[in-house]
């Protein structure tokens, strides 16, 4: 009768509206950034009736496409309690590598683009070999390289912009768009909802995303289990430097040119929609359907308040605001008690 009374206890002590809410965000993190851009969407609809036009959301889109494939890798990284602050740098540079393979070497495009791939997937691998062989903290291995690859980037390109009409259409092919009444889906888009289609099935469904969750959760516990905790981060920054060149690829069709004079703030924005997307800082918590909603957070933030007629300045205020009311949302929902 005791342990009963204990036990009733218990269930009152834990039912508590704020409580309830704990552990639904806790086993549903997707809830919370879907509410947040549904609310968005409404609101931003509400104030200017262009938001909501077929021609708009078709910006958006365009828009978020290329944050969203970078911030695809970033959740990979951040996955595993890491972090890197060069996709950005890789993604230009992968784009000018190509875009050169193609316009000075003369490739053909097939080409020029699987060289280009193949540099970005090389890029990753190095920030992989610094973090699991040399044991340097991924923060500070990725913002090395991040300095390292716009350096070279400024140097390959000799601060020139490559033409897409002097490149082969498949370089460009990404920027291509398929109509749907008003709306247009570039193929970019298209790609980037293929491949977050298949990282969500490779973390939810095979051994290698399992090793993934649990080396962010808890990397000494991850190891005694048996997982080879330093090829499981190695792979991880490998294909996070894959997915940050086609990033770069897509960046080609998006410009319609390859220029290295952008992508300075999109290692940022990557961190923004994986953060705005419930996966968690500290490792081991979120996924990536998360990242896509964080991604398109942003891009209707900031299209939102565009059409409002807000400030730039305010803007990225607004998007700084939400990072860190995502973050302390992420910190309260860690504390849920079993």
């Amino acid at each position: 009768m005791a342990t009963s009374a204990v036990g009733d206890f218990e269930v009152a002590r834990h039912d508590t509206p704020a409580e309830r809410v704990q552990h639904i965000l806790h086993g549903n993190p997707v809830l919370g950034p879907l509410a947040v851009l549904v609310i968005a969407i409404v609101a931003f609809s509400i104030v200017n009736v262009r938001f909501f036009s077929a021609t708009n959301l078709s910006l958006v889109l365009a828009q978020v496409t290329v944050i969203a494939t970078l911030a695809l890798g970033q959740t990979l990284v951040i996955l595993t309690a890491g972090i890197d602050l060069s996709a950005g740098a890789i993604a230009v540079f992968s784009s000018i590598l190509a875009a050169n393979f193609a316009f000075d070497a003369g490739m053909p495009g097939i080409v020029a683009l699987l060289l280009g791939l193949v540099c970005g997937t090389a890029m990753g691998a190095l920030n992989g070999v610094l973090v699991t062989r040399i044991k340097l903290p991924p923060f500070i291995v990725t913002l090395g390289t991040l300095t390292i690859f716009f350096s070279l980037n400024s140097v390959v390109s000799n601060s020139e912009t490559v033409r897409g009409s002097d490149m082969p259409g498949l370089m460009t092919w990404t920027g291509d768009s398929i109509p749907i009444g008003s709306f247009r889906l570039t193929y970019g888009s298209i790609l980037m909802l293929l491949l977050f289609g298949f990282f969500f099935y490779a973390l939810r469904s095979t051994a290698w995303g399992k090793h993934v969750y649990a080396t962010g959760d808890d990397r000494e516990a991850a190891r005694l289990a048996g997982i080879r905790t330093g090829r499981v981060l190695f792979s991880v920054y490998t294909v996070a430097g894959l997915l940050y060149a086609v990033g770069g690829w897509i960046l080609i069709g998006r410009l319609a040119s390859a220029s290295p004079n952008v992508g300075t703030e999109y290692n940022l924005d990557s961190i923004t929609a994986v953060v705005l997307g419930g996966t968690s800082l500290f490792g081991g918590r979120g996924g990536v359907l998360g990242t896509l909603i964080g991604a398109l957070i942003v891009g209707v933030f900031r299209n939102g308040l565009q059409l409002g007629g807000v400030e730039v300045v305010w803007q990225g205020f607004a998007i700084g605001l939400l990072v860190l009311v995502a973050v302390s949302l992420d910190q309260w929902i860690r504390k849920v008690k079993s």
